[in-house]
């Protein structure tokens, strides 16, 4: 019965969850989704959204004559 009583104890106090670590994931989750939202609405339309508009939320990024230089 003791040993019951010390295994219940040592669970309690160990197993908490980590809130903070699973607030980093989200956070994120979201950041990569909304960067990879405007990439790709950056990118070339897929055949047939050529003539489509770009959403006013999405920033227009202009092409560098040397990129990476």
């Amino acid at each position: 019965m003791n040993i019951l009583m010390v295994a219940d104890a040592s669970a309690g106090a160990g197993l908490q969850f980590p809130v903070s670590f699973t607030v980093v994931y989200v956070v994120g989750f979201i950041a990569a989704v909304t960067i990879g939202s405007i990439a790709w609405y950056n990118s070339k339309r897929p055949p047939g959204w050529e003539g489509k508009d770009r959403p006013d939320v999405v920033p227009e990024v202009k092409k560098e004559n040397t990129p990476g230089v």
